[in-house]
C-alpha cells in the first residue's frame, strides 16, 4: 500500500492505494462529479483508493482537480515500478449509451497523454476541461504512455464517465500478472 500527501498553499491531499485491491473507495474532494469519477475508475481498475482532498474550491476546482491527479500518479509510480511480469499494455473502449471512449495505454516509465475528448462547458459545477489536466497530471507523474480517445458521443457526463472508466480498464489489463513476461521490455528495463 502505498500512503502519500501533498500540501501546498492551495490543497491538502492525502491518499492511501492499494494496487491489488478490490475497487474499494473512500472518496472526498469537496467536489461531487470529480468524486463520482474517481469512485468510477477505483471500481473498474480494481485499485483500492482511499482520498481526502481540502483545496481553495472557493476559488474554482482546477487546484484541487490537478494536484489530486499529482498525488494519484505519484502514488500509482510508486505501486507500479520497477515492472515485473506483468502484461504492460492495457486497452478498453467503453460505452455508456451513445458514448464510447478508448484508451490504450503502457507502463513505459514514460510520460506522454494523447487526450482527444473534445467538449466545452460543464457538468453539474465541474468545467469538463479539468478532466484533462487530470489525466495530464496522473499520466506524468505515473510515468505512463495513455491515448484517451472519444469514438463518439454527446452527453458530457457519458462522455467523461466513459473515459474514467476506459483509463481503468486499461490500467487493470496493463496490470495482469503474466509470469511469463519477466520484465516487458527489450531494454531489460522500464
Amino acid at each position: 500500500m502505498q500512503t502519500l500527501q501533498r500540501v501546498t498553499k492551495e490543497t491538502h491531499i492525502s491518499v492511501e492505494l492499494e494496487i491489488n485491491g478490490m475497487g474499494k473507495a473512500n472518496i472526498a474532494t469537496g467536489i461531487g462529479f470529480f468524486d463520482h469519477m474517481l469512485e468510477a475508475f477505483t471500481k473498474h481498475s480494481l485499485i483500492d483508493l482511499t482520498l481526502t482532498c481540502k483545496g481553495d474550491t472557493h476559488i474554482d476546482f482546477h487546484h484541487s482537480v490537478e494536484d489530486v491527479g499529482i498525488v494519484l500518479g505519484q502514488a500509482l509510480r510508486a505501486s507500479i515500478y520497477p515492472i515485473e511480469s506483468v502484461e504492460r499494455y492495457g486497452n478498453a473502449v467503453v460505452v455508456m449509451d451513445e458514448a464510447a471512449v478508448e484508451c490504450a495505454l503502457d507502463l513505459s516509465n514514460r510520460a506522454y497523454l494523447v487526450y482527444e475528448v473534445a467538449m466545452e462547458g460543464k457538468v453539474g459545477e465541474f468545467d469538463v476541461e479539468l478532466a484533462e489536466e487530470f489525466f495530464r497530471a496522473v499520466i506524468s507523474n505515473a510515468g505512463i504512455s495513455a491515448h484517451i480517445i472519444a469514438r463518439r458521443g454527446k452527453n458530457r457526463h457519458h462522455l467523461l464517465e466513459a473515459a474514467f472508466k476506459a483509463f481503468a480498464v486499461a490500467l487493470r489489463r496493463s496490470l495482469v500478472k503474466n509470469e511469463r513476461a519477466g520484465i516487458p521490455s527489450t531494454k531489460g528495463v522500464l
